[in-house]
């Protein structure tokens, strides 16, 4: 029983203080008798809640989130027994309740909640629940919480009713080594799990599973295991975890003695840390369990500790971690999934680290998408997508929102991108994949809350701390628009700024028009790529017209490493001076009280001799530290005893948090001769005076306009800046004009918003042809001449 008020527990006979109770074990929570039940399908906007009472099983629970400092909401589901319409109702838990309900209440637990206030839920059509929310606060709502139990065992004793005479008793089962294994012999075993297969269909009516155990004696044996249910199979999560098999049937086998299911088999496993919990994990409601059965499994667990039994073979890595091209195993927490098609399905899946590399985002019908269709900025960056293949997507199904998830054998695969009807792309984004079968153990697992691993992810999440609810977390929990559409906001349009006269066509007429010229279109914005706004910045070659993605620190980083570790003593061109530069007092992280830098003769006589630096042997960190200081920052290396630039992957100069790139295909980069005094050092003076063909930064995304008629696919890329009023170069470097696009984004394609309420747009578009291949072309289309006009840009600045 938990309370969100100061209130003595009178079955505790204390005053409890904190939020939350939990009634001793053994007995029931205690509500007040003075509260009447209504049923969760009577609540509505009228219903009295003063003296009442609505009770039901927590069906779903969702991550707790942080709205502000010391502020949290959270999102639970709760449903009745007697499964009717409308017998499953949203509920949102505010401050401190929020918080000690996400530690102390499970799924399946049942609840009872008094106190509460009743909400339009904004929801209802596109989850299939109660038309209305029940919304519960710290100062005023009540819950009685009662653990789910798994009923008393009437002859052996249960896992959860242990009595100490049974440390008295005889063990009731005799288990045998594995060394001593004996053809055709049925056997109760103990083993140390070393590899295992998650259960997949077997050619007949079963599921089979496969694994392969130890023990004391260092004997490997496999184990085949069939069951009619999925959910009957050993419930293992990572190797080093206990089992025990009753009555299996030993046989030799190519050779070797294995071990099989037989009629009549049970299996318990246990978790294989050292000093954890000893709690078995069945889904049979009876098995018998003792004090012989714990000592046994913490000998089992001692053993091998000691001898490194599962050293070798751990392949958990947290999205931190994540390398390319390599497979892994990640414990991780779902937040949403869709069907991709009949043979992929989508999870979207978080562990509160940061995969370093780009991911290749997924579009698809928000329609279709179980959970949050959108997160907020921060949290959206920390979420992987991953694509679950063929056999793993009936799995994948069946898993349920918010649930915490061990993915097997999960594959980082690069992929080259190539936009049709676009410039050449020279880019790799990481793709997740659960490629179909079950080789080298391929599957995933739901983890119980009781997990060491699912713990260590719910301390991580409560130090996160995103920057804000997105729009869809706002609109289902407060059931009212985000701030920037309310009723007096101006309505969000666009403006075309071309010359010529023509009648605007619907999408299904534009696409059965001749293949070039311009069109003007009314629609709205269906959907758009990438969602991860960041990856719309691209670099662009005005020379050999090829596009390339922007490099991500930890490439960077790489490069800098490279350079600082190759960093003897070089020649000099005559014209570059040492010498060495202050570093700013505010700069205090760095235990360096200057650093030695290079400089051109030419620019020593300028006004400012310290706007232009070159840098030898310097971190990443250092030197994006001096660019917040001096104008403009070139780095070098050393190559074959000269003075040389870096690679050009990395950028060619630093000017505060602008970075600026070069075309490794047509620059011909090399330290010579600094131009005439008189001349403005910026990055195209720099660029052409070391022979670099300068990358411009460009905006590139994939918007799907829809109206009555079509839909059509369309590039918003040479016109991208004139339609948000921001410079690609800005978005690089500042957060407002980050801040920007992501706003009118937002406001074109609200998260969680039906296609009626967003925005119409009038828009000019190009159609051209291309050719993709020889003898093949297709029809493209950019939105040109067009500007969005917000709210925020139609307001008037003082007078």
């Amino acid at each position: 029983m938990f309370c969100s008020r100061q209130t003595k527990c009178t079955s505790a006979a204390r005053l409890i203080i904190m939020p939350i109770y939990i009634p001793s074990e053994g007995k029931n929570s205690q509500v007040p008798t003075h509260l009447t039940r209504i049923s969760i399908p009577h609540v509505s906007i009228s219903t009295d809640s003063t003296n009442k009472i609505i009770k039901g099983k927590v069906l779903f629970k969702g991550p707790l989130s942080k709205t502000a400092p010391g502020s949290f909401v959270l999102k639970t589901v709760i449903q009745e027994d007697a499964v009717s319409e409308n017998s499953s109702i949203n509920t949102f838990l505010y401050g401190v309740l929020a918080k000690d309900f996400s530690h102390s209440v499970s799924l399946e637990d049942v609840v009872v909640v008094s106190g509460f206030t009743v909400g339009k839920s904004p929801t209802a059509k596109s989850d299939k629940r109660h038309p209305f929310n029940l919304l519960l606060t710290s100062d005023q709502a009540c819950i009685y919480v009662a653990h789910q139990q798994p009923p008393p065992d009437p002859g052996p004793s249960s896992a959860s009713n242990r009595s100490s005479s049974l440390t008295a008793k005889p063990p009731k089962h005799t288990y045998v080594k594995l060394s001593d294994l004996k053809a055709e012999e049925l056997v109760n075993v103990y083993g140390v799990v070393v590899f295992f297969k998650q259960p997949f269909k077997s050619y007949g009516t079963d599921y089979c599973s496969s694994l392969k155990i130890t023990d004391e004696s260092n004997q490997k044996i496999v184990c085949t295991i069939f069951c009619r249910e999925m959910d009957d199979h050993p419930k293992i999560f990572q190797n080093g975890d206990i089992i025990r098999l009753h009555r299996v049937k030993a046989k030799w086998f190519n050779g070797s003695m294995t071990l099989s299911s037989n009629v009549g088999f049970s299996v318990v496993t246990f978790d294989g840390a050292v000093g954890g919990a000893v709690e078995p994990r069945s889904s049979r409601k009876f098995f018998s369990f003792d004090e012989h059965d714990r000592r046994r499994v913490e000998e089992l667990r001692s053993w091998a500790v000691s001898q490194d039994v599962c050293s070798t073979v751990s392949a958990a890595v947290p999205l931190s971690g994540v390398q390319p091209k390599v497979y892994f195993d990640l414990t991780c927490q779902l937040l949403a999934k869709a069907p991709i098609d009949t043979t992929c399905m989508l999870l979207r899946v978080w562990d509160g680290t940061k995969c370093p590399y780009t991911q290749s985002d997924v579009t698809i019908d928000p329609d279709t998408i179980e959970g949050p269709a959108s997160f907020s900025g921060t949290k959206k960056s920390f979420i992987a997508n991953i694509l679950v293949f063929d056999n793993h997507v009936v799995c994948a199904k069946q898993l349920k929102i918010g649930a915490f998830l061990r993915i097997y054998n999960l594959r980082a695969v690069c992929e080259s991108v190539k936009e049709p009807g676009l410039l050449r792309m020279d880019t790799d984004h990481l793709v997740f994949q659960l490629n179909g079968g079950t080789s080298f153990g391929k599957g995933i697992r739901v983890l119980p809350e009781s997990s060491p691993d699912v713990q260590k992810l719910k301390r991580s999440f409560e130090s996160f701390s995103e920057d804000e609810p997105s729009d869809s977390e706002m609109l289902e929990i407060w059931s009212t628009p985000p701030e920037f559409l309310n009723d007096g906001a101006v309505e969000t349009r666009t403006e075309r700024s071309c010359s010529h006269q023509i009648q605007p066509m619907t999408l299904s007429q534009l696409k059965q028009s001749q293949p070039e010229g311009e069109y003007h279109v009314r629609a709205q914005l269906r959907s758009y790529q990438p969602h991860r706004l960041h990856q719309s910045l691209k670099l662009f070659c005005s020379n050999c017209s090829s596009m390339q993605e922007i490099p991500n620190e930890e490439v960077l980083s790489g490069i800098f490493s490279a350079a600082f570790q190759d960093s003897t003593p070089c020649r000099h061109p005559p014209w570059i001076l040492s010498g060495h530069v202050s570093l700013p007092e505010d700069v205090a992280q760095s235990p360096k009280k200057s650093m030695d830098v290079l400089a051109s003769s030419r620019l020593l006589k300028k006004e400012n001799p310290k706007e232009f630096i070159f840098l030898q042997g310097f971190s990443l960190e250092e030197t994006c530290m001096l660019a917040a200081h001096y104008e403009n920052i070139v780095p070098l290396t050393s190559s074959g005893g000269d003075l040389d630039l870096l690679d050009l992957s990395a950028p060619f100069l630093f000017r505060g948090k602008k970075r600026y790139y070069g075309c490794k295909r047509c620059s011909e980069a090399s330290l010579r001769n600094m131009k005439a005094v008189g001349a403005v050092v910026d990055e195209k003076f720099l660029a052409e005076d070391l022979g670099i063909q300068l990358l411009q930064y460009v905006l590139l995304m994939r918007l799907k306009l829809q109206d009555s008629t079509d839909t059509l696919d369309v590039f918003l890329w040479k016109d991208a800046e004139k339609f948000f009023g921001v410079s690609a170069e800005d978005v690089s470097a500042t957060e407002e004009a980050q801040e920007r696009v992501q706003k009118v984004m937002d406001l074109l394609c609200p998260p969680e918003d039906s296609q009626d309420q967003r925005p119409w747009l009038d828009l000019c578009l190009m159609a051209y042809a291309v050719e993709d291949e020889p003898g093949q072309s297709q029809t493209c289309y950019q939105i040109i001449n067009t500007t969005i006009i917000t709210p925020s840009t139609t307001q008037s600045g003082p007078d």
